[in-house]
């Protein structure tokens, strides 16, 4: 079937042109001026013919209204492409259709922005095509009526919808990421501006949810597709390179598959084999983390092997053993342990010919279906249903682990933070006392596995042995330690334990229990210490309601005991509180002051304190420098150093909300500073450079270098952790000392 559409007018936020529609029931006046001329075709023939392969007539029929309704109420709509925008819900169908999802998914695909750009409602679509179909629709549409302060907060709620849809019914993410990938296929007809704020919404919120799913397909696409439009000039480079090596590399690669087909063969396993290239994000990635050339990160070849059986993976690792020599330290055995998403696979990295890394990942047919399609794997595959109920179960303690940390969390943005935390892809694996293997983020402490368990233990625990020996609640786990908790029915969390945990359950939990558990408490608490702050700025603690109205407007708290209790709990300073009172008090109001109200004192820090205070990455600054704040419209101070170029041009915008601020007197922790050297390139000098750095009693946390194109000098960048500018400058003068060290200075972004 095709159609075709006349040219529009108009813009919106999707990436559409938009006519102005008649009123639904009534007819449109003929247009005045001389038609536009046709803008090409949508078709719907390759979607049905794909659909015809697994939906029943009656389904298909089914799928035919839906496509007809979505026809009607997009007509007159374009993309910015000039392409009807019918085509968009026809791609997204297409995606779902390669998963074989069902009619109702196919369904609400087609449908997917009806509710938000025609402003169609649910009743309706509950009456046409039934109440699931309606939900997912729901689900998928922003809540474009509500106003809301800040478009974080609009973003925050939206993804927080869409989330808690999901966690109702696993169709709608896989919709929305079929959405989001044709979205991120078309996006060259953006603004500049747009493409990189979709593409970083991409990579933050999207890909980790695909990674999550075990989309691995999807995950993939969307990473390269979002790094093409972050970094274009990185892309396109890497590209050009990529084109350039695979000549090179065909001899090598050739060599490896016949030596490895032909020792599978004579060990009777019966395997495909075939070469596995990397995405160019995955290449930029691996180059930016591990500090390597281009070079080196491509001259690790990468094969995968599948095999019939769950037998045949162990006996296919022998035999490439013996085939090459492992690298020690290189084999994962993610078929005993599977990853988060139900990802099974052994990986080993071998020495092949000419001295050149070799990986492979060996699995079974079902385990690589389960690494491509994840939980649409459920969909895609019927046959295997029964032994794909793992990584169902897995899937579904993760969404409702969602409805959990939901239920728990006070505000949209606080939920978002908490979900994005849980989506870190990298996993440490852990076990119970009974050998139980628990999957925590990298990072988790000993109080996240507590939680992991259940909100009641992590709520009581006191103390922890991890591989039987007594450990502080905060000791961070490894993989292999095994973690026994023990509880006591009084004890209860504290506002210091969001310092260090790391899973969003964890917090949301804590933060849950210290809201609701004798709330008054907290809310007095919070009373007094804002009380006592504003009556350091010599302001009466009593404010008028005019006062209390613009201060809630500029946060995101709905009444002042709100305000109390995120003091009470730890989640707002009642210093910065009390100042940003100070700052909303308009010059000519009578507002009741204390005799005797003093200047403004500085605010005294001791380093970042969880959301409250955070130290500015743009300049690090550390005890000693000259340093001043900013006050963020909803919570929390930045502090920079006074001669930050960036504060200085920040501060020329909002000058009211930039206040004194100084360090405190006793301060026993550690900061983070970057250095730069420029050295000698020779041997042993980077080992004497690390050297001195730890005799001086300095911590380094990374390290980067470049070479100018000679190669007779290096820049090598660390940083580093340091106790104060008394500690750097002492550091520095040592490094002077280094022989080969031609220069060092503190660094600034």
């Amino acid at each position: 079937m095709n159609l075709s559409t006349p040219d529009q007018t108009g813009s919106a936020d999707t990436g559409t042109k938009k006519a102005t529609r008649a009123p639904r029931g009534r007819k449109q006046p003929p247009p005045e001026q001389a038609p536009a001329p046709a803008l090409g075709v949508a078709s719907v023939s390759h979607l049905s013919a794909k659909l015809a392969e697994y939906l029943s007539p009656s389904e298909l029929k089914k799928v035919k209204e839906a496509y007809r309704f979505s026809d009607e109420m997009h007509l007159g709509q374009v993309r910015k492409s000039g392409e009807p925008y019918i085509s968009h819900p026809i791609a997204v169908a297409e995606i779902c259709a390669d998963w074989k999802l069902d009619a109702q998914a196919i369904m609400a695909a087609l449908l997917h922005d009806v509710m938000e750009d025609q402003d169609v409602k649910k009743e309706e679509l509950i009456e046409r095509f039934g109440s699931q179909v309606a939900s997912l629709v729901d689900g998928l549409s922003k809540l474009e009526k509500i106003e809301f302060q800040s478009q974080v907060e609009a973003q925050a709620e939206n993804f927080r919808k869409m989330l808690l849809a999901m966690a109702s019914d696993v169709r709608v993410i896989l919709i929305k990421l079929a959405d989001r990938l044709h979205n991120m296929r078309t996006l060259e007809h953006m603004t500049a501006a747009k493409k990189r704020r979709i593409a970083a919404e991409t990579m933050e919120v999207y890909v980790p949810i695909a990674h999550r799913l075990g989309l691995n397909n999807i995950y993939r696409e969307l990473q390269d597709l979002a790094f093409s439009h972050l970094y274009p000039v990185r892309y396109r480079t890497l590209g050009k390179a990529v084109k350039a090596a695979r000549g090179n590399r065909r001899e090598v690669v050739s060599k490896i598959l016949d030596a490895v087909k032909n020792q599978l063969a004579t060990a009777g396993i019966n395997a495909e084999i075939y070469g596995r290239e990397k995405t160019l994000y995955g290449i930029y990635k691996k180059m930016r983390n591990k500090h390597l050339s281009f070079s080196q990160v491509l001259d690790v070849y990468g094969f995968r092997v599948v095999v019939e059986s769950f037998a045949d993976c162990y006996v296919a690792l022998g035999t490439l053993h013996s085939l090459y020599k492992p690298m020690p330290g290189k084999f994962k055995d993610y078929i005993a342990i599977r990853k988060l998403n139900g990802y099974q696979s052994l990986h080993t990295t071998l020495i092949g010919p000419y001295g050149t890394p070799v990986e492979f990942q060996i699995r079974t047919q079902e385990m690589h279906r389960t690494a491509e399609s994840g939980v649409a794997a459920h969909w895609l595959y019927k046959t295997g249903e029964t032994n794909m109920s793992d990584l169902q179960q897995r899937t579904h303690a993760w969404l409702q682990s969602l409805l959990d940390i939901q239920q728990q969390t006070g505000d949209s943005a606080e939920f978002l933070e908490h979900v994005k935390v849980d989506l870190f892809p990298d996993s440490v694996y852990v076990f119970t006392p009974k050998s139980k293997i628990i999957a925590l983020p990298r990072g988790a402490t000993a109080l996240d596995f507590a939680y992991s368990i259940h909100t009641g233990i992590g709520d009581h625990a006191v103390s922890i042995k991890i591989n039987n020996e007594e450990a502080q609640l905060h000791s961070e786990l490894h993989n292999g330690d095994i973690v026994e908790i023990e509880t006591d029915p009084n004890s209860r969390p504290t506002p210091a334990w969001l310092s260090f945990v790391r899973t969003g359950k964890a917090r949301s939990a804590i933060r849950h229990h210290l809201r609701t558990t004798d709330p008054g408490e907290s809310v007095q608490l919070g009373h007094d210490l804002l009380a006592q702050a504003l009556s350091t700025l010599g302001i009466d603690p009593i404010l008028p309601d005019a006062l209390v109205e613009k201060l809630l407007s500029e946060s995101s708290a709905k009444s002042m005991e709100e305000v109390y209790s995120d003091i009470g709990i730890g989640k707002r300073m009642a210093t910065l509180v009390a100042r940003h009172i100070f700052g909303l008090i308009d010059a000519n109001a009578v507002l009741p002051k204390l005799p005797g109200a003093p200047e403004l004192d500085p605010v005294t820090i001791y380093g970042p304190e969880g959301v409250a205070v955070q130290l500015a990455q743009c300049c690090l600054p550390i005890p000693g420098d000259h340093i001043n704040g900013q006050l963020r419209r909803d919570q929390g101070l930045v502090v920079h150093t006074l001669d930050c170029a960036v504060a200085k041009r920040v501060r020329g915008k909002e000058p009211d909300r930039w206040i004194p601020v100084q360090w405190g007197e006793e301060i026993n922790r550690r900061f983070d500073c970057r250095i730069r050297l420029l050295i000698q390139n020779e041997k042993g000098i980077l080992a004497r450079v690390a050297a001195e750095i730890g005799e001086s009693d300095a911590n380094i946390s990374y390290v980067g270098m470049d070479e100018d194109k000679e190669h007779t000098m290096t820049q090598l960048r660390f940083t580093i952790q340091i106790k104060d500018r008394v500690h750097l400058a002492q550091l520095i003068r040592n490094l002077r000392s280094v022989e080969g060290v031609n220069r060092v200075e503190r660094e600034r972004a």
